[in-house]
């Protein structure tokens, strides 16, 4: 006779054992750390999960490292923020199919003090200037981010070779970037968009804003799969379609910190 001990056992093993009726099938997704400190995918991802019964992976790093993953196959698609970088990865045949998503600026932060003088001036080039000439203690990501890229442009622009204990490279995400500034009592460079989500968390005010050097694109790029065969094609061109629906577009523009919008559609 079957024991009621084996009968609890055998159903207990039938408990754990994995249902390939309901397995998920997971994207990974390559993204800056902007998107994610900003809290915008935790808002974007469920509803694309949900129709495709699958699950996004999220690895948010620096646009560059983004990028690395993007071209070794670890990933199946790539978010980030620095146009010249997308463009040489679609050229080089990375990448397949480029969509514009979304856009903030970025803004150049600073203490209350503003020991630079800084305050107020709209050329980005100028005003990273004065923070060098005046040895302000500066805070760049340092990790090849497209904030960083951006930072680099901006120090050429304005004939400046940013070394000296006065700047600092934390090789960290925006989010901790504006944290470490915040103590240094210093300047940084930072999208908006984490700016605003991280305003309550620090006293640093926005010295010089609205400069068109400071435009800010976000681009999407599926990895090409002819170089990597183990490309999830259709769950990534699936997700491509969904950051350009008016679904997603919708979640963009609504998504807001504080009553700010922080990022806006592309055209």
């Amino acid at each position: 006779m079957f024991s009621l001990q084996k009968l609890v056992i055998s159903i207990s093993l039938l408990l754990f054992l994995p249902s390939t009726g309901f397995a998920v099938e997971h994207l990974r997704l390559a993204t800056t750390t902007s998107t994610d400190n900003s809290g915008l995918l935790a808002e974007l991802l469920p509803p694309f999960e949900r129709a495709n019964n699958c699950q996004v992976d999220v690895i948010a790093v620096g646009t560059g490292k983004a990028i690395k993953l993007g071209e070794t196959g670890d990933v199946d698609v790539i978010m980030v923020h620095a146009r010249s970088k997308e463009d040489k990865f679609v050229a080089a045949g990375f990448g397949v199919d480029r969509r514009d998503v979304m856009y903030n600026d970025f803004v150049i932060l600073g203490p209350a003090t503003d020991p630079a003088g800084v305050k107020g001036n709209n050329d980005a080039a100028e005003a990273m200037a004065k923070i060098a000439h005046s040895k302000s203690t500066f805070v760049s990501r340092g990790d090849d981010s497209g904030t960083h890229t951006r930072e680099k442009q901006l120090w050429q622009k304005a004939g400046v070779t940013a070394v000296g204990n006065w700047y600092l490279e934390a090789g960290r995400g925006m989010g901790e970037v504006i944290v470490m500034a915040s103590e240094r009592i210093g300047y940084t460079l930072s999208d908006r968009g984490t700016y605003i989500a991280y305003s309550d968390k620090t006293p640093l005010q926005i010295v010089s804003e609205g400069d068109k050097r400071l435009f800010n694109p976000y681009g999407v790029i599926m990895v090409n799969p002819a170089r990597h065969k183990h490309v999830k094609v259709d769950l990534a061109k699936g997700f491509l379609n969904y950051l350009t629906s008016n679904q997603a577009k919708q979640l963009i523009t609504g998504f807001r910190k504080g009553g700010k919008q922080l990022f806006y559609i592309a055209d």
